[in-house]
């Protein structure tokens, strides 16, 4: 009998190097740039004579101290809260909707939702900005018509911070609900139609067909969704700071808006990396969550 030769063990290698060099080049070696410069007091002074000095956790230190911090931390959490909380309802509420319409309706509103969800930020944002433009803003004047709360047309809601909120609450929640909408679509589609039909000639509500069946299914599904979404939402910053009037950034600035600020603006990059790596790592807590109750559910099946 005669023997196979061995496969060629580089060939694996060679096949990845390219993509592994992207990553590391994009991914890896500014993460560990970031965390060097956080344990130094790399500033605007550095950015012009290359000098700075090692201080350790000192930047740790002074941001874990700072009031600012911890008001950034909660206003951080409650507007991601607030955020996927938004998204994930109305996502599910669209993925029932297309569940409930024709082909071509269907069709339609998949369409719609991918051009949604395709738009880049900056446009997005300034798309949503002019909505809300005093003098001329279509939303604006359509609360104007409802003559609840009297003339609001030259209003301007970027520069108020419940104005601000709102509109940004609307503008991430709006660019999120099409990939949540599409993927629970994708997910209810593989249920068993007998249970629905079978709990159905037995009298169930379809609310309690929707909670009893559907909900369990797409637990799993829901959780991926939910878990992103806190990621995204909790690193948004490009909608915060091209929606926030001038008056209102610092007010509602969350730590992704913080960081930025602090490195960017005040030119303290050391500070800025800290809170950068502080994030980081309270996203790395929560995922570790999802992935450890995702490791249990998988072993109980």
């Amino acid at each position: 009998m005669r023997r196979k030769a061995p496969a060629n063990l580089h060939v694996p290698a060679i096949l990845l190097t390219p993509a592994g060099l992207v990553i590391v080049a994009l991914t890896l070696v500014p993460i560990g740039f970031l965390v060097f410069t956080s344990f130094t007091d790399y500033d605007k002074r550095t950015l012009f004579t290359g000098v700075y000095n090692f201080v350790g956790f000192q930047q740790y230190t002074a941001v874990l101290s700072s009031a600012a911090f911890w008001e950034a931390l909660v206003r951080t959490v409650l507007f991601t809260a607030a955020m996927v909380a938004g998204s994930v309802v109305i996502g599910m509420g669209v993925s029932q909707l297309m569940l409930r319409t024709g082909v071509i309706v269907r069709y339609l509103v998949t369409i719609v939702l991918i051009v949604a969800w395709a738009m880049p930020n900056v446009a997005t944002s300034k798309v949503w900005v002019w909505l809300f433009q005093p003098g001329y803003g279509v939303i604006p004047w359509l609360i104007t018509q409802l003559h609840v709360f009297g003339n609001v047309t030259q209003k301007d809601f970027t520069n108020s911070f419940w104005g601000a909120l709102v509109i940004i609450w609307l503008l991430v929640v709006w660019q999120a609900v099409p990939f949540i909408a599409l993927t629970l679509f994708a997910a209810q589609t593989q249920i068993d139609q007998s249970l629905i039909e079978a709990a159905r000639i037995d009298g169930a509500s379809e609310w309690r067909v929707y909670f009893n069946i559907t909900l369990p299914f797409l637990r799993p599904t829901l959780g991926l969704m939910t878990i992103l979404s806190i990621i995204w939402d909790f690193n948004v910053i490009n909608q915060i700071i091209l929606v926030a009037g001038v008056q209102v950034l610092k007010p509602i600035a969350t730590l992704g808006v913080w960081s930025y600020l602090t490195a960017f603006v005040n030119s303290d990059v050391g500070s800025g990396a800290a809170i950068a790596v502080i994030t980081t790592i309270l996203l790395l807590g929560i995922t570790s969550i999802y992935i450890r109750n995702l490791l249990k559910s998988g072993e109980e099946f």
